[in-house]
């Protein structure tokens, strides 16, 4: 049933990109709104030639606009630490410094300036372009959920499979009324921690099938440990009989470093890439 690893290299997608991969603007709004009272508040100051002594009347009058400056520089905590001779942590929830020294941050940072110079129109338009680009950041969590949501659709079409998503050793347990892998000792990562199978099911003959998935699309030391990991995880499963361990993945990023990938696939009998999954090879299984 698994393929040469030549054929599974040379089977690996580039994207499984969406529409809605590239940015989450749902997230973006909403992120905006959190601060969008205090960002038309701060626009008095697009304009001003001195922006500091306008910025701390602002501040002294209005002290929730301090809450919106980390966003201005792309920094999500309400915190901004930076060395000036000193260590120096900005607190933004309220005022921990005097406020001149504040001042001193929108002018060391370049955003008394970008006020001055009225390089931009409206805070509201340029923190949504920051939240836009913070949220790329984002996009290896998306994959991720889109291969799930990828591989649970090829389950779905298994007639009258019965399976379960992010199951536990004990939700498996007493779903299906077995303690076969009571045996199981995870591998290193998991081992003070709760682990969740992606998918679990029920092979024709009985048997318990736990399966993992995940998409690279790019190189980096993820997927050397990701290898090293779930090669454990296909050694320690086959020793036990009544289960299967299933690894579904695919990307060009495996390419880079497929040396790693070829030791996995000796160890996991049951390697997968989505174009074993258009050929129906969950159903076979």
């Amino acid at each position: 049933m698994k393929r040469s690893f030549e054929e599974i290299i040379n089977s690996l997608k580039d994207s499984i990109a969406t529409y809605n991969y590239y940015v989450d603007f749902d997230k973006v709004y909403k992120n905006v709104s959190k601060v969008e009272m205090q960002l038309n508040l701060l626009n008095y100051l697009i304009g001003k030639e001195n922006v500091e002594e306008e910025f701390e009347k602002l501040v002294v009058e209005y002290p929730d606009v301090l809450e919106a400056i980390p966003i201005l520089l792309a920094v999500r905590e309400g915190k901004i630490k930076v060395i000036d001779g000193e260590f120096i942590c900005f607190d933004f929830k309220q005022l921990n410094r005097d406020i001149k020294d504040y001042s001193k941050l929108l002018r060391e940072s370049g955003l008394a300036e970008l006020f001055e110079e009225k390089r931009i129109k409206n805070l509201v338009d340029y923190v949504t372009g920051v939240e836009v680009g913070l949220d790329t950041n984002a996009r290896k969590n998306r994959t991720g959920k889109i291969m799930e949501t990828l591989v649970e659709g090829f389950i779905k079409k298994i007639p009258n499979v019965d399976y379960l998503c992010q199951a536990t050793k004990e939700q498996i347990a007493e779903h299906y009324n077995t303690n076969v892998l009571d045996s199981l000792i995870l591998y290193e990562e998991d081992k003070n921690t709760n682990k969740r199978f992606d998918f679990v099911f029920k092979g024709i003959e009985g048997s318990i099938i736990v399966c993992e998935t995940n998409f690279y699309s790019g190189s980096g030391s993820k997927l050397n440990e990701t290898a090293r990991s779930y090669a454990k995880l296909g050694q320690d499963i086959s020793k036990i009989d009544g289960v299967k361990f299933v690894w579904i993945t695919d990307g060009k990023g495996w390419i880079s470093t497929k040396n790693n990938l070829r030791e996995a696939y000796h160890y996991v009998d049951y390697l997968f890439t989505i174009e074993d999954l258009e050929n129906n090879v969950l159903e076979k299984l």
